[in-house]
């Protein structure tokens, strides 16, 4: 399987899903704590990668950042 990426990066969310974080008052640590808690393994090095756009997203990861960070998946998704 080919691995693309788009404009230089393996996800579109990363940089909204920092944007949440921070307007949240949440750290990196923080973060995957509550996603932990929704089921989906990551530690914070994971949340640091997806943030600066070397980690690939998958659908069901971005459903629980939308739940945890309380924005709409479409935010999420939107170009910066």
């Amino acid at each position: 399987m080919k691995i693309y990426n788009y404009d230089g990066k393996k996800n579109l969310c990363g940089y909204k899903i920092r944007e949440a974080r921070i307007h949240k008052k949440m750290s990196q640590s923080e973060l995957a704590a509550k996603m932990q808690t929704e089921g989906i393994i990551l530690e914070r090095d994971s949340i640091s990668r997806i943030e600066i756009g070397t980690r690939f997203v998958t659908d069901y990861e971005l459903m629980i950042f939308a739940r945890v960070l309380k924005v709409n998946i479409e935010w999420l998704l939107t170009i910066p």
